[in-house]
């Protein structure tokens, strides 16, 4: 349904800014329930299955992923100067915060309270992060890897980081060179298809 109702685009790189800035402001602890629901749901600059190839691309850049993220669709729309507006945006404003919080928390950080409340919200951070995942499940309906291949790539990545704690770059590695295989056999038997149907 998304690739039938038209996208958005922000209005201006102020539009981008103010829009990453409320965006970083509202994602303590694990802003990709934000992002997707923001970008995707209320604002309407990308599809699912946009978010989800362009979140894969961020994740496996240098840096933190939703950065990566503000800078790709700040450049896509405003090229260089909307790159550095998005960029702006995510990382003005939480320093701001980030700063007083911890001239505030600097105190009390050893009070067994304080320990606590950090443990629930990365309880509740890991919650929203599971949720956005099982929502955007759908979306791999239209991968042209199969919803199969990809459940099971993003089983074993689990397996290697979760359980077996190897290193993140080398189950990277190892499943990021399997599932670009994999793509390429899917995307390259498409388009044979394609160009060998009348």
């Amino acid at each position: 349904m998304s690739e039938l109702v038209p996208l958005n685009s922000p209005r201006s790189k102020t539009d981008l800014f103010v829009s990453f800035t409320l965006l970083a402001l509202q994602g303590f602890g694990g802003v990709l329930a934000v992002v997707q629901r923001e970008l995707v749901e209320k604002k309407r600059w990308m599809t699912r299955e946009q978010f989800i190839e362009d979140w894969a691309v961020a994740q496996v850049m240098p840096g933190p992923n939703v950065v990566n993220l503000s800078l790709m669709i700040g450049g896509r729309y405003f090229g260089l100067q909307g790159a550095l507006a998005g960029v702006a945006g995510m990382l003005a404003a939480p320093l701001v915060v980030v700063l007083l919080l911890a001239v505030a928390f600097g105190g009390v950080s050893q009070e067994p309270w304080a320990q606590g409340a950090l443990r629930g919200m990365g309880a509740v951070s890991a919650g929203l992060i599971a949720a956005v995942g099982l929502k955007l499940i759908t979306a791999l309906r239209h991968n042209p890897m199969g919803k199969p291949v990809c459940i099971a790539l993003a089983a074993a990545t689990f397996a290697g980081v979760g359980v077996l704690r190897w290193p993140l770059f080398v189950v990277l590695l190892g499943t990021g060179l399997i599932a670009c295989a994999w793509a390429y056999l899917q995307l390259a038997r498409q388009a044979s298809q394609t160009w060998g149907s009348p």
